[in-house]
């Protein structure tokens, strides 16, 4: 079996939600929930979380993360590719003879991936023959087909190649192609990707399909309250955490699993 790591990345200095990597959501900090499911899904030889922040280290290791070194502020900025993070992790893994044969980037603004989540994105990763990387994705909710580009007082179909006799622009939605976004869910790769080809996925993808809120992303303002909608509700569960809240006095013990 392919070893592979858990790669959180926490940087501080979000501008639309201030702290939003470790920000509340029944009762645990965001992150808190990514951390357990990679824990519990049983796949990973570590758990790492990537941050320019001591605080987020602080809490990141109180449910049972490692943060081994803190993120240069050069690669920390709301511009730096993901390339450089991981890049920059890998390397320094290696250095210190940490070596893995895969990578899984999980991004923790997003609560509800489960560990059989998890668990089933790794199995249909390894199934697959010939594949640089796995990327989650979900139909898109609105079609690139009835969206435009504007020059001033002209406007043209962002895509261009819709049959002239019925535009995508002019059709209803299940008569377009199926189109796929990317989502917050997760992405697994070969390490040996980052270091080839200087990208996180490679030039051959796969699809992981999700399914429900497996993708859900809480960026804005009103991500948190749909979240804290979702979960009061029942419509959608977030993963068991083990450790108990995060406080300050709790940053100084760290418990384990």
């Amino acid at each position: 079996m392919p070893s592979c790591i858990a790669l959180v990345p926490a940087r501080s200095g979000s501008k639309r939600v201030p702290d939003k990597n470790i920000k509340p959501l029944a009762g645990h900090p965001v992150i808190a929930y990514t951390i357990s499911a990679a824990l519990q899904s049983d796949i990973f030889d570590a758990v790492l979380v990537s941050t320019d922040s001591e605080k987020y280290a602080d809490v990141a290791k109180h449910y049972g993360a490692e943060v081994p070194f803190l993120r240069p502020a050069e690669i920390a900025d709301d511009t730096s590719p993901d390339i450089e993070w991981v890049e920059d992790m890998l390397t320094r893994l290696r250095g210190e003879g940490r070596n893995y044969d895969c990578f899984s980037i999980l991004r923790p603004t997003n609560p509800f991936r489960l560990p059989v989540t998890i668990r089933r994105a790794w199995k249909e990763f390894l199934a697959e023959e010939g594949v640089d990387s796995l990327r989650a994705v979900e139909k898109c909710k609105q079609h690139p087909g009835k969206m435009w580009v504007v020059r001033g007082k002209r406007m043209s179909p962002l895509l261009p190649l819709s049959p002239p006799e019925q535009p995508w622009h002019s059709s209803q939605y299940p008569a377009l192609p199926e189109v796929y976004v990317q989502n917050a869910s997760l992405e697994i790769a070969w390490a040996r990707v980052v270091f080839e080809t200087h990208t996180i996925s490679g030039w051959t993808l796969m699809p992981f399909l999700t399914e429900g809120y497996e993708g859900f992303d809480v960026n804005q303002p009103f991500d948190w309250h749909y979240a804290e909608t979702l979960v009061q509700t029942g419509q959608a569960v977030l993963p068991t955490i083990l450790h108990p809240p995060y406080t300050t006095y709790a940053s100084h013990s760290h418990p384990q699993n």
